[in-house]
């Protein structure tokens, strides 16, 4: 392996470079957003009170095209030029399908097929460096939902770019631990992009994400997690594991509400980050819990995951599991307090 002392420039570099152009670009998009009326009026499907501008995850795309290419290709152990090529002509397509359809919506059909396509070259191009191309097919479906599951989950001031946050950071640690500068460097690149955005939309946010930014992350996600899996497949699991907030969150109320026959692709405030808010807790509050659980929990098991691989999918199972559990008694939690308040 290189030198820590040589791979400290570039990978310092690659960082600085994410966070100072994201962090300007955000600046600029707020003055943007309201020159071209984008803005996000409140409403009864909405959490917030005012007309917030929205587009600002523009900042985190450019922050990370100009960061994380770089530390994949220049630092060791690179998962190719084939695969980051990939990575950022689908990054530059999904980006651009959601900043048009923040400056006016889209229909479901052409953005899913722009996702479906450029997700696949990436899947196709991660696929080619293991043992069989057909793995582009599972990796399909997962990048496509990891892509929405974002979306879904960006509805609260800061939720979506701490996530980001944590997610890179942490999956930088795992694989500098596991010998790969490069997916290190990639993912603190991202989670730089993703800070110079938290700062203009932490609570109360300045701007919001839109889904150039929140579609964009999920694919940023998916394949940081694609790369580790192809390089060592034991990595996979607590990279699952430092999803697993948004995973459950998004996943179990898409079940629910597709067991219930509601219009599960429709706008609705049902996950359990926004049934929170709605029975009164502030956007930080409900942050920091997300956070807590994170730091508490995803942690601690990925590091046992990481160190102990032979029981791996079992700590994945049961960080799983118990996060299915508190979700339930969340959801149970807010219905409570919903009875309550309407008995009062």
């Amino acid at each position: 392996m290189t030198p820590v002392l040589s791979i400290g420039p570039t990978l310092v570099a690659c960082v600085l470079a994410a966070f100072v152009v994201s962090f300007a670009s955000v600046r600029a998009t707020i003055a943007y957003a309201h020159r071209r009326g984008m803005l996000d009026e409140p409403g009864r499907r909405r959490s917030h009170s005012i007309p917030t501008p929205r587009g600002g995850g523009i900042g985190i795309v450019l922050g990370a095209l100009a960061g994380m290419p770089a530390g994949l290709l220049l630092l060791p152990v690179s998962p190719g030029a084939a695969t980051v090529g990939a990575f950022s002509v689908a990054t530059i397509a999904i980006a651009g399908i959601g900043w048009l359809d923040d400056h006016g919506s889209l229909p479901i059909k052409p953005r899913l097929l722009i996702q479906l396509a450029a997700t696949l070259l990436l899947c196709v191009a991660v696929a080619s460096s293991t043992a069989s191309l057909w793995w582009a097919l599972p990796l399909l479906l997962a990048g496509v939902w990891c892509v929405n599951l974002h979306n879904f989950m960006d509805g609260i001031d800061g939720l979506a770019a701490q996530q980001a946050v944590f997610f890179g950071a942490a999956s930088a640690a795992l694989a500098w631990s596991a010998g790969s500068p490069a997916i290190a460097g990639a993912g603190l690149a991202m989670a730089a992009a993703s800070l110079g955005f938290w700062w203009f939309n932490r609570s109360p946010a300045r701007i919001f994400m839109g889904d150039v930014g929140s579609a964009t992350l999920g694919l940023m996600v998916f394949a940081l997690s694609a790369m580790l899996w192809a390089w060592r497949t034991n990595l996979l699991w607590p990279a699952l594991i430092f999803s697993s907030a948004f995973v459950i969150d998004a996943t179990l109320t898409l079940l629910v509400r597709m067991l219930r026959g509601a219009r599960w692709y429709t706008p609705h405030r049902e996950h359990l980050y926004q049934w929170f808010v709605r029975r009164g807790s502030s956007h930080r509050r409900v942050a920091l819990g997300y956070l807590a659980w994170n730091v508490l929990v995803c942690v601690p098991v990925a590091w046992i995951a990481f160190r102990y691989p032979a029981v791996a999918p079992v700590c994945f199972g049961a960080t799983y599991v118990l996060g299915a559990a508190v979700w339930r008694t969340g959801k149970r939690y807010g219905l409570r307090r919903r009875e309550r308040h309407v008995s009062a």
